[in-house]
């Protein structure tokens, strides 16, 4: 099997320990109704490098859909970036590419999250399995039904892409280096959480509808257990068909399923917060006004 790593040169730089300045963004409502208007919060946070977690979802080399997998290309070089700077900065990266950790098996990656020591978790973890790992459903009490209609499986192709999984591995464009771990399970996640006395986990990858909230080792879970979790909400994607409710453009979608995240589990950053510039933005994005939830 081909699996390269960073050379010695390319290796993360130690640093020394400066807070991670974070701009967040939650929409809050005084109201207990799921359905009530939420107003915009913002705040700055100071996180410890040395103390949080960066997870990438489901960065495959390859996807059924044609259109998700050209985003996904596009998307993981700018991603990448961030994850060279988060590591630089001290930031435990822990890669996740859901049903293909086999690929790794034979890596130190993979083989440090298996070798974690057991830790008790808050409270049980998702046990019922769907698409390959175990999964976490909505929870009425804390979460209203998405804002978009992702029942055709959300293949914005002008022809319908046929659903064959194709992925063996997380996409070459993200670098895996020395100190990372991959998992695509909620124990070793959390047993790798715990070793490193990690509260604060940043999430980023696809798709934010299906595997960013519901995988066992992202947001639902993750906040599920008590961690604090932040959303980068220019580093991410949806899988929606603009065909289907509420009928709006693929992008306008995703801001949607955005807002619904910072609604009902989390608060989003910007990638800007490690690389600077602008945010992220897809060439296929071609809306006039400037993203709304960029």
């Amino acid at each position: 099997m081909r699996f390269q790593l960073l050379t010695a040169a390319e290796k993360p730089v130690e640093t020394a320990s400066k807070s991670l300045i974070l701009h967040t963004r939650a929409l809050q409502t005084k109201s207990t109704d799921l359905s009530a208007k939420a107003e915009v919060k913002e705040a700055t946070v100071e996180w410890d490098p040395h103390k949080t977690a960066l997870i990438i979802c489901d960065m495959w080399d390859n996807h059924w859909c044609q259109g998700a997998a050209r985003r996904v290309e596009e998307l993981a070089g700018p991603m990448n970036k961030v994850v060279q700077e988060a590591r630089r900065r001290g930031v435990f990266i822990i890669h996740a590419p859901s049903t293909t950790v086999d690929f790794y098996k034979e890596t130190p990656q993979r083989k440090r999250a298996q070798n974690a020591k057991f830790v008790k978790t808050a409270v049980p973890l998702a046990t019922i399995e769907r698409w390959g790992t175990a999964w976490c459903y909505p929870d009425p009490k804390r979460e209203s039904e998405l804002p978009i209609d992702d029942t055709d499986m959300g293949c914005d192709c002008a022809t319908k892409c046929e659903i064959v999984p194709p992925w063996t591995r997380q996409i070459k464009t993200i670098e895996i280096a020395e100190p990372d771990a991959i998992t695509d399970n909620g124990q070793e996640t959390f047993n790798l959480l715990a070793e490193r006395g990690i509260d604060n986990v940043i999430m980023m990858g696809v798709h934010l509808n299906m595997c960013v909230l519901g995988r066992p080792f992202a947001i639902r879970q993750l906040v599920t257990q008590g961690k604090k979790v932040l959303l980068i909400r220019d580093m991410t994607d949806t899988m929606y068909c603009s065909k289907m409710k509420p009928f709006v453009n693929h992008f306008t979608g995703t801001d949607l399923v955005i807002s619904h995240v910072e609604s009902n589990w989390c608060p989003t950053i910007l990638s800007t917060d490690f690389v600077g510039g602008k945010p992220f933005r897809f060439q296929e994005d071609k809306r006039v006004s400037a993203n709304a939830s960029r």
